[in-house]
């Protein structure tokens, strides 16, 4: 039952860390200038804020859920729906922007006791656990490699159907 669960935490953070590494639109370019950033533009400077044009979860490959949603209203409305909280709020404490649809979509399938709210505590808490072992601390008798496999599709199509 350990090695079960170890395998199940592995793969779900390698599901979960997937799209995150698929979401570089510039791998080349040097770290200032990933995700096409002008040239000065990056974490901690101003430039680049507040101008036209929505940017997508492809141009932000390092940024928090928190700036993502700022610009993508479309996932954002997406996870307010699955959720029935501020994007925002829902997103607080995951590491990328696909760990929280996904979640929002486990707590959505599976109808986790305690809703999305409960999901979100075990996975983003003081005492956090990986995405697999929340699934099944609150469904035991799901096959939670399944469905953060199902969740995980689900997320990235959203974050896709968002950016286009």
């Amino acid at each position: 039952m350990k090695h079960l669960t170890l395998t199940l935490a592995g793969a779900m953070v390698l599901a979960l860390a997937t799209p995150t590494f698929a979401q570089r639109t510039h791998p080349s370019g040097p770290p200032s200038n990933r995700g096409g950033r002008p040239s000065g533009v990056g974490p901690g400077t101003n430039g680049g804020s507040g101008t036209g044009g929505a940017a997508t979860h492809t141009d932000m490959p390092h940024a928090s859920p928190s700036d993502v949603l700022i610009h993508n209203t479309a996932i954002a409305g997406r996870i307010q729906t699955l959720t029935g909280q501020d994007a925002q709020a829902a997103c607080a404490g995951f590491k990328n922007l696909s760990q929280c649809v996904a979640a929002a979509h486990v707590a959505k399938n599976l109808d986790i006791p305690g809703g999305f709210d409960t999901l979100q505590g075990a996975v983003t808490g003081n005492d956090a656990v990986s995405p697999g072992k929340a699934i099944e601390e609150l469904s035991p008798q799901t096959n939670g490699k399944a469905e953060a496999k199902r969740a995980n599709k689900q997320a990235s199509d959203d974050l896709k159907e968002s950016s286009s």
